[in-house]
């Protein structure tokens, strides 16, 4: 059940006459979580519910599906015919100057953007001006209750030990064999991940050498061998409802010492990646609002200043949520200007990347903020060193603690 008066002074908060959600055939997920929709409950008709900034919601519903929502408050009205359905949602924006909708200007972020243009174009033909929902989706959808911070930190605690099992496994099959394989290793993870009651959308990243200078790589069958940089970036959940994400990379040698070519990329992403989390920890302590963009800005001046700019080629983090990529403000100001606000209750990646053609180097921690304000570095370490996999099998020796 929705939060109405909650709901509502949001709306009033952000300046708008009232909120129009809309969805047909499961395209707005973002409607749907605000709403409360069931997984498992995809209708095949138009439906519009608004919420106006003051007085009771209005339902459009189609007349084979009248009970679309059901769940929620508020006057119906039904539709058949493609004329009465235009009218009825003249009828819902009625006397309205502003509604918010998921929609952003230009489509400046397609994370937000669920609503396509035609109806847009429709609401905006009744003199409506149609304005971005994003910080309402992220007050509304994307923040996390204390039931999925404990979660997440569970979840961070079995996809931290992840790697110890995969440095380790990498070690013995180095002694026993020789070498090992990229999916020989994303095996042993996803087994971690089962025994530890993990569920997960895609199978983890085993990238080594060139291969991880691709942020995107499918982990393939190639050899890992002494001398081998290894990347690995893995992400899973609690296979329990609402459970949330916790998504880490960390890089590995298969080598007694690590050559000094590795360490110095990976210092330089380290201290990126430490500048946004002390961006983050700033903001919080002066009570400053603080955008997405900004928290790029951070990390990428780093890498900017050591030369290799032109090498960091994707956003410096991203909403963590029920999906790997959530629906809150990412830390961007390359794919996207993320101007959404960073929330308290929100948690996102910190995972700057320099990636030459002959490597590539990521760290990636997770940041939450918890609703006093506080910034937690989650999952229990932050990776100080490129790891030594033949010389320890575990990243104790590499990690630097970070409190909760």
């Amino acid at each position: 059940m929705i939060n109405l008066p909650a709901l509502q002074a949001a709306i009033r908060e952000q300046g708008c006459d009232g909120w129009l959600l809309y969805d047909f055939r499961g395209s707005n997920i973002l409607a749907r979580r605000v709403l409360g929709f069931p997984f498992d409950q995809v209708g095949s008709r138009r439906w519009m519910y608004f919420v106006p900034a003051a007085g009771a919601p209005r339902k459009l519903v189609h007349r084979i599906e009248p009970g679309a929502l059901a769940h929620l408050p508020g006057e119906h009205m039904v539709y058949l015919r493609w004329q009465e359905f235009e009218a009825g949602v003249q009828t819902l924006v009625a006397g309205c100057r502003r509604v918010a909708m998921e929609y952003a200007p230009r489509n400046s972020n397609p994370y937000v953007s669920r609503v396509d243009a035609g109806t847009v174009e429709l609401v905006r033909s009744f003199g409506v001006e149609v304005v971005s929902s994003g910080d309402l989706v992220q007050q509304f959808e994307a923040l996390w209750d204390a039931a999925q911070w404990q979660m997440h930190l569970e979840a961070g605690r079995h996809t931290d030990s992840a790697f110890a099992r995969a440095w380790e496994f990498i070690a013995q099959q180095i002694h026993a064999r020789g070498e090992t394989s990229e999916d020989a290793v994303q095996l042993v993870i996803l087994e971690h991940f089962s025994e530890h009651g993990l569920t997960t959308y895609h199978p983890p990243i085993v990238a080594v050498n060139a291969h991880s200078s691709d942020p995107h790589y499918e982990t393939g069958s190639t050899p890992i061998r002494p001398g081998d940089l290894v990347l690995i970036d893995l992400w899973a959940k609690l296979d329990q409802p609402r459970a949330v994400y916790s998504d880490l990379t960390r890089m590995g040698f298969v080598g007694d010492t690590v050559p000094n070519g590795y360490r110095k990329i990976f210092h330089i992403v380290a201290t990126a990646r430490d500048a946004a989390i002390d961006c983050v920890r700033q903001a919080f302590a002066n009570d400053r609002p603080l955008h997405g963009w900004e928290v790029d800005d951070a990390a990428r001046r780093v890498i900017e200043a050591a030369g290799y700019g032109p090498h960091f080629v994707h956003r410096t983090g991203h909403s963590i949520g029920q999906e790997t990529h959530g629906n809150g403000a990412n830390m961007d100001n390359l794919e996207t200007h993320e101007d959404r606000r960073v929330l308290r209750g929100s948690c996102f990646s910190i995972e700057p990347g320099i990636y030459l053609p002959e490597f590539g180097m990521r760290s990636e921690v997770n940041v939450f903020v918890d609703w006093n304000g506080q910034v937690h570095v989650t999952a229990g370490a932050v990776q100080t060193e490129v790891v030594p996999i033949l010389r320890t099998t575990t990243a104790t020796a590499t990690t630097t603690a970070r409190p909760h």
